[in-house]
Parts: structure tokens; C-alpha cells; sequence
């Protein structure tokens, strides 16, 4: 077994998995940026190295920087999480070159399902159903393709039939991705979704796939080994969306019968054996209703929401992707796995909550749930610097009950229990979520949010945070005076009193 990993990411992602790292009695070490240097996976790790500059691109993205960190600091193996390079073939080709282990898929596999075209390929032949599409190619599904322009393109959405989905070939997240019902609309919105994707993803490879109507966007875990083993953890609806980005997930999905639950999970499984699969990995599917599903991608890396197939399955996926890249097989077979309960997780994100826009700054004040049940998955704490460089998520809130019924209501509870001061944040999103009845009757899709738009976000939301706030700016300029009186007079910090955050311990406005 490893003795030291080195988490090549931050945040709440790389505190996770630092955690297990501890519980497994391996040495975590960290790489950061300058605008890092408190954070909390810093703060975690044994040793930490400086990598480079706030923006991404010249510290977290830079290859020779972090495997120059994980020579000096002796470690092992990386692991990336997600985003930033957790999905860069390139990457994991260079740790092999550099004799250390990159815990996650080959760059075989990475390149092979990395490609959405080339993916649909892969999927095709091994028998798994896709959405009715084109990639533009010569005909054969699974070259790279690619339209020479927007008129070629319109000819294929024709045959296809409106609307139509233009999606980047070597993306993700919502960019590269149009919605196209008119005619009229499509070179306009082909070229943007060209323009788009290139500037994201350095490649401007457009394909097209027919538009489902009211989908639920259903994914399955999936884990394999280097033993020949392969097996499905269940599935998980994400279909709570804004932009075509997850913000709501739960388990079990709650409109899948049994059967078609079956089908799904032993789809994804085929789909990872026919590209060789090893590590974590999730098949994502548009799921149509009547039992009817598609082949969406397949995301090669631990995802944001695998916290919630951990409390029902009780497996600890971090601690897998470990002994799987350390050559052990799967501690359990396909009949081993069982799902209990129901799981919800909520993304707690530092933004403004009615435009979705980030909302950088420092958390004054924290107040984070606990209690049975509750599991927060968090990468600050009270005085950190929530920098603008990255992606605006500060942590992940999940919860675990017997009945999705009960989850729901101790999802609740917990977000009650959740405050933030000193920045803005979506608790209060959530919470309207929460009580939506269309979410709560479980017959929703990946419209809900556009569908609802006017009760999930009226737009006052931001009292509550402004009293925290007031409180907080009270209490550290009480603290402040107070600090240079004790001073003087030789009392300590923990002689401080009563202050009016304390004062205000429920913060109820």
C-alpha cells in the first residue's frame, strides 16, 4: 500500500480525500496556489508545496509543477479528484512516465470515453442504447468528426427532426451545449456552440443528438478493478439543474421500477468493460420514462455527488479508488452490494442565489449542521478566503434517512441549522427546494428549476445573511477594541464574555 498520496486538487474534494487517506494511515500532502495558503486542505495535509500563482491555469492546471511537488514531497501516487486534471489523458500518461501512480482510469480510457463522439462509438458497439444523433463524420460512429460548418450540420439536425442538442465533443458542464427548436436559430446558435467550446476546451467539435423532452438525468457509479471485476453502486437522479449543472442529487432515483434500475446498472457496467475500464466512474443517462433510457457520457473521475451513494451503500468509493490503483480487487461483488434508505445532497455554493453569480470573499461566521443523519462534505471553515479564481462550490451537504420522505425533512432541518456570514450563498435556494411540492411528490425533470423559477427564487433572500453579517462585523470590531484593552491590561482571549454574536446564538431574524 501507498505511504504518501498527493491530492492534486483543493477544496471540499481534497479534504475528503485526505480524510481517508488518515483513515487508511497513508500521508496526505497538498499543492496549493497563492490564494490557498490557508485554506483548509493546507491546513490538513502533512507537507504542502506552493504551485504557482491564484489562476488555475498557472498553479492547479500546470502538469510539471505538481509532479515536480510529488517528487520532492516522496509521494507515491496522485490522486486528482475532480475537475482540473482528473480527466486530462496527458496527465495521467505523465505521472506513468514519472513512475507515479495516478489513481484513476488509463489514459486509454480517458481518451476513449473523454470524446463524447468517439464515446457514442464505443457505446454503440458494445450495444448500449445512445441518443438518435450525428457526429458529423463519414458515417462511422467513433471517429472524431467533426461538421465542416453550419450548413453541413443543419442538413443532419434535419434528418435527425427539431429540436435538436449541439454539444461539445470534448466537453462538459453545460458549455459548448445549445438547444436548438427553430430552423431559423441553428447557424446562429451552432457557430456560438463552436465558439464556445473551443474557448473552453481548446477544440471546437460540434455533434448533434436529438432533444428529449422532460428528461430525467439519471447516472449510475460504477467502480472496476484490474482483476477482470466490475460492478454498479446503484444510481443517482440529478436532474435538479441550472444550466445543464447538477445542484440537487438523490438516491435512489425516485421513479425507477426495479427492473429498469436492473437494465441500467448492468448497461454501465458493459459500458465500462467495453473501453477496459479501472477506478471510479459514472455512465450518465437521459432517462425518458416507460423505461426507456440513453447512453448520455461517461464521466472518468470520482464525481461531486458520490457522497450520497456512500451513506446508502455504505462503501467508501475514495478508499476503493485507492486499493484498486494500489492492484487489490474489489473488496465486494456485484451480489455484495446492497442500498439502503434514501440519500439527498445539496450544493451549497458562494454565490448570489437569484443570478447565480459567484460571490467571492471571507466567511465571517460558520454555523455548519450536524446531528444523525448528516454528512457535510466541506473544504472551508470560519476566516477562510473564498477566492474568485475557482469554482464557487464551498461544500456539499448530504443526508441519509430511512424513507426519501424523512430524508427530505432532515434535509430540512439541517439547512435550517446552516449559516454563513460574509459572503452570499444558495442555503436559502435549497431550502425552497426542499418544500417545493413538485419536487417532494418526486415527479420532477431537468426543467423543475426554469419551471418553478418564480417560487424557488423570489428574490429576498439575502435578509437573513445580512443580519449574520452585521452581527459579525459587531462582534470583530468588539473583539478588535477589546483585544488591545485586554492587551494592556494582561487578560487572555478566553476572558472575552458575552459578545453579540453569542448574544444572538439562534440568529433568528
Amino acid at each position: 500500500m501507498f505511504k504518501r498520496i498527493l491530492v492534486a486538487n483543493r477544496g471540499e474534494i481534497a479534504v475528503r480525500i485526505m480524510r481517508t487517506c488518515r483513515e487508511m494511515g497513508i500521508s496526505p500532502l497538498a499543492v496549493y496556489s497563492e490564494a490557498d495558503e490557508r485554506a483548509l486542505h493546507v491546513r490538513m495535509a502533512d507537507r504542502a508545496q506552493l504551485i504557482g500563482p491564484p489562476p488555475a491555469a498557472q498553479s492547479y492546471l500546470l502538469v510539471d509543477r505538481i509532479l515536480d511537488a510529488a517528487k520532492k514531497m516522496g509521494a507515491e501516487a496522485i490522486h486528482p479528484g475532480y475537475g482540473f486534471l482528473a480527466e486530462n489523458s496527458s496527465f495521467a500518461r505523465a505521472c506513468a512516465d514519472a513512475g507515479v501512480v495516478f489513481i484513476g482510469p488509463s489514459p486509454e480510457a480517458i481518451e476513449a470515453m473523454g470524446d463524447k463522439m468517439i464515446a457514442r462509438g464505443h457505446m454503440q458497439a458494445a450495444g448500449v442504447p445512445v441518443v438518435p444523433g450525428s457526429h458529423g463524420g463519414d458515417g462511422k460512429e467513433g471517429e472524431h468528426g467533426g461538421f465542416p460548418d453550419a450548413a453541413a450540420a443543419l442538413v443532419a439536425a434535419k434528418e435527425i427532426g427539431l429540436p435538436v442538442m449541439l454539444k461539445a465533443s470534448a466537453g462538459g458542464g453545460g458549455k459548448g451545449m445549445r438547444l436548438v427548436d427553430d430552423e431559423k436559430r441553428f447557424v446562429a446558435a451552432f457557430d456560438a456552440a463552436r465558439r464556445e467550446a473551443a474557448a473552453a476546451f481548446g477544440n471546437d467539435a460540434v455533434y448533434i443528438e436529438k432533444f428529449i423532452a422532460n428528461p430525467r438525468h439519471v447516472e449510475v457509479q460504477l467502480m472496476a478493478d484490474s482483476h477482470g471485476n466490475a460492478v454498479h453502486l446503484f444510481e443517482r437522479d440529478c436532474s435538479v439543474q441550472r444550466r445543464h449543472q447538477k445542484v440537487v442529487e438523490e438516491t435512489p432515483c425516485p421513479v425507477l421500477d426495479a427492473d429498469t434500475r436492473a437494465r441500467m446498472g448492468e448497461v454501465a457496467v458493459r459500458a465500462a468493460r467495453a473501453v477496459d475500464y479501472r477506478g471510479a466512474g459514472t455512465v450518465e443517462f437521459l432517462y425518458g420514462g416507460g423505461g426507456s433510457f440513453y447512453f448520455l457520457e461517461m464521466n472518468t473521475r470520482l464525481q461531486v455527488e458520490h457522497p450520497i451513494t456512500e451513506l446508502c451503500t455504505g462503501v467508501d468509493l475514495v478508499r476503493w479508488q485507492v486499493l484498486v490503483a494500489a492492484g487489490y480487487p474489489l473488496p465486494l461483488k456485484q451480489e455484495q452490494i446492497v442500498a439502503r434508505g434514501a440519500a439527498v445532497e445539496c450544493r451549497i455554493y458562494a454565490e448570489d442565489p437569484v443570478r447565480f453569480l459567484p460571490s467571492p470573499g471571507t466567511v465571517l461566521k460558520l454555523r455548519e449542521p450536524a446531528g444523525p443523519g448528516v454528512r457535510l462534505d466541506s473544504g472551508v471553515s470560519e476566516g477562510a478566503d473564498i477566492p474568485s479564481y475557482y469554482d464557487p462550490i464551498i461544500a456539499k451537504l448530504a443526508v441519509w434517512a430511512e424513507t426519501r420522505e424523512l430524508a427530505i425533512e432532515r434535509m430540512q432541518r439541517a439547512l435550517r441549522e446552516y449559516r454563513v456570514a460574509g459572503i452570499q450563498h444558495n442555503i436559502a435556494f435549497h431550502q425552497r427546494v426542499m418544500s417545493n411540492a413538485a419536487f417532494r411528490s418526486g415527479e420532477y425533470d431537468t426543467g423543475f428549476i426554469a419551471a418553478h423559477e418564480a417560487e424557488l427564487m423570489p428574490g429576498d433572500v439575502g435578509e437573513p445573511d445580512e443580519l449574520m453579517l452585521a452581527l459579525a462585523a459587531i462582534d470583530a470590531r468588539r473583539r478588535t477594541l477589546g483585544g488591545k484593552a485586554s492587551a494592556a491590561n494582561g487578560v487572555g482571549r478566553h476572558d472575552e464574555g458575552p459578545t453579540a454574536w453569542r448574544r444572538a446564538e439562534r440568529w433568528r431574524t
